[in-house]
Parts: C-alpha cells; sequence; structure tokens
C-alpha cells in the first residue's frame, strides 16, 4: 500500500482528498499545517507528497525543500491556487514532479497521482532485488525459486527496506512505519533481532547495516 503525505488547511477540500484517496487504496497522512509536518518529515517515510503551497504558517515550498533533503527520491505534486509562472516555475525547480492548480477535478488529481508513482515505479506489484523477490499482492516472498515464510512483523520490515533499496532506513523510520501495526510490541533492540531473522531467511548480504543509523539494501544493478 503505498503512503501519501497530504498537506492541506482547507477542511473541506482534505476531507475529500482523504476520502478519494483512501478509497483508491493510499495510505494517507493529513497535515494541516508546517508544525504537523515537521512532527512526522524526518521519522516516517512517504511514497509521494501532496502539498498545498499557502498554509497558516509556511509554505509548501519550504517543505518540499526539506522533504527533498531528508528524502530526495519522495515524488512531490503542489497542489495550490498560486497560478503565476514564476510560482509554477520555482515548484518545478525545487524538484516538484506535478503542479495542479485549484480548483482541481479529484479525479484527474488521482490520474496524476498514479502517473507520477509510476515513473517512479511504486505502482509494482512486485519487488525484485538480485535473488529475492516479493509478490505485493500476494504478500509472498521468494529467494531464487524457493518460498520464504516470513512473519507478519518481517514481512512489512522487509518490504519497507526493499522498497527504499539504495536508501538508508533509520531504525526511527522503521519503528514509525510499523508503529500504528504492531503497537509497542516492537521496541529498539527487538528491531535488530526482527533484522537478524530477516538476514538469515533473505541473505546476510542483503541489508547493510548503517552504524549509528539504520539499515540499508544494496541496490540491485
Amino acid at each position: 500500500m503505498n503512503r501519501i503525505l497530504l498537506v492541506e488547511d482547507n477542511e473541506y477540500i482534505s476531507k475529500g482528498l482523504v476520502y478519494m484517496l483512501k478509497q483508491d487504496s493510499f495510505d494517507v497522512l493529513l497535515c494541516r499545517n508546517r508544525a504537523e509536518v515537521d512532527a512526522v518529515i524526518y521519522d516516517q517515510l512517504f511514497d509521494l507528497a501532496v502539498l498545498d503551497v499557502m498554509l497558516p504558517d509556511g509554505s509548501g515550498f519550504d517543505i518540499c525543500r526539506d522533504l527533498k533533503e531528508c528524502a530526495p527520491d519522495t515524488p512531490v505534486i503542489f497542489l495550490t491556487a498560486k497560478d503565476e509562472e514564476q510560482d509554477v516555475v520555482y515548484g518545478f525547480d525545487l524538484g516538484a514532479d506535478d503542479y495542479v492548480i485549484k480548483p482541481f477535478r479529484s479525479r484527474e488529481l488521482l490520474s496524476r497521482i498514479h502517473n507520477v508513482l509510476r515513473r517512479y515505479n511504486k505502482n509494482d506489484k512486485e519487488i525484485t532485488v538480485g535473488d529475492v523477490r516479493i509478490d505485493l499482492l500476494a504478500n509472498r516472498v521468494f529467494k531464487g525459486e524457493k518460498e520464504v515464510s516470513l512473519s507478519p512483523l518481517e514481512y512489512r520490515i522487509a518490504v519497507m527496506l526493499l522498497q527504499n533499496r539504495g536508501r538508508t532506513v533509520t531504525r526511527e523510520q522503521i519503528l514509525g512505519k510499523i508503529w500504528d501495526y504492531a503497537g509497542n510490541v516492537v521496541e529498539d533492540n527487538t528491531l535488530t533481532v526482527y533484522i537478524r531473522r530477516i538476514r538469515s531467511k533473505l541473505g546476510d548480504d542483503l541489508i547493510e547495516t548503517v552504524k549509528g543509523i539504520g539499515y540499508r539494501v544494496v541496490r540491485d544493478e
């Protein structure tokens, strides 16, 4: 399930977007201002961000800049009433993948989201790194031709790491991502045990430890 960061302070617009995205099987985190974004942006990973530009306590342009610094591969779509040419150009210069002007048509925005995710290969139904393959539709994991049995938490952690292959994922990001699923079951020390189990099943050389920070799956060439 792709996770979207939605930053929108208009209650009417945000309610409609959250409903539409969840109906389309997206996991949505809604933030209504810059302060709420700052509380999550450095500890959680997102597959895409939809950012309003004009916020009560800041700018979506600044959020995009910060997001690109901590997670440069995260695609961004601006959703804003600022339609001046210099604003559009500035948004793209910051690294935005699309710029949608309000008022907008919901289905068109949804189509643009899917198009951006396809460009980033984040709508794939399968992840393959080396001889490890994860079927996201069937929730099955294979190493070579052999199916590997992972516990639900091992599976979620493995998917998260493989989907972000080539990028360092912090321990805090992993714990934050699986917190809603596991409650207080997974703590920092317990995470080390889960990583060890995943390595034993999928290969010791698949997941690198980035000392003092987290883990990284080596990008396959």
